[in-house]
């Protein structure tokens, strides 16, 4: 073999093994993000089932707060409004909007029940709203794990080389994440 052959065979060779290097870096980085954007899907899952949860919850809470309060209709209205756009928001971004919404009129609707000493003595009352709290808590926890979801799967994405097989792949960061609503934001004010 003549010396020009072996160092066109070794060029070959090495363009040959950079080639496998390259296109394996972009199958495994692929990988991972299908992986990643499945965990931020599973994540959602926890914290739509958790609101599911607590919406299904407040029409018992409303009806057993109804008994006692029978005047308050402006915030039973304010909160069906708000479970009905939480039900049928279409999109994780939607569903957080109404869920800042439903959070604002429940802190008002509890700092109602506040003024009521028999109601807050009910038994059935006092069950359901602790129901409520342990969804609440339920809540936080799966928004807590769909937020590391999400900020896992961006950061991935958004570091070189994988931004480069991102883009070539289609996955784009995904801002869809869970903040402080307002009403979280304010203390509610209770009235004795």
């Amino acid at each position: 073999m003549s010396r020009g052959l072996k160092a066109v065979l070794a060029v070959v060779g090495v363009l040959v093994v950079v080639v496998l290097m390259v296109f394996g870096s972009y199958v495994s980085a692929r990988n991972q993000m299908v992986a990643k954007d499945q965990q931020v899907k599973t994540a959602w899952s926890e914290v739509d089932i958790q609101m599911q949860r607590r919406a299904d919850l407040i029409p018992n809470l409303v009806a057993t707060v109804k008994g006692f309060t029978k005047e308050e209709s402006g915030v039973y209205d304010e909160i069906a409004r708000a479970r009905d756009g939480l039900m049928n928001a279409p999109t994780p971004q939607a569903k957080m909007a109404a869920n800042g919404q439903l959070d604002g009129a429940l802190t008002k609707f509890l700092v109602l029940t506040e003024n009521y000493p028999k109601l807050r003595s009910s038994e059935q009352f006092m069950r359901l709203q602790d129901e409520l709290a342990g969804t609440e808590n339920r809540i936080a926890v799966a928004r807590r794990r769909y937020n590391d979801a999400l900020r896992n799967y961006n950061t991935f994405i958004l570091q070189f080389p994988n931004n480069i097989w991102a883009n070539m792949a289609g996955f784009h960061p995904n801002n869809a994440r869970f903040e402080a609503s307002q009403s979280a934001q304010s203390v509610p004010t209770v009235k004795f």
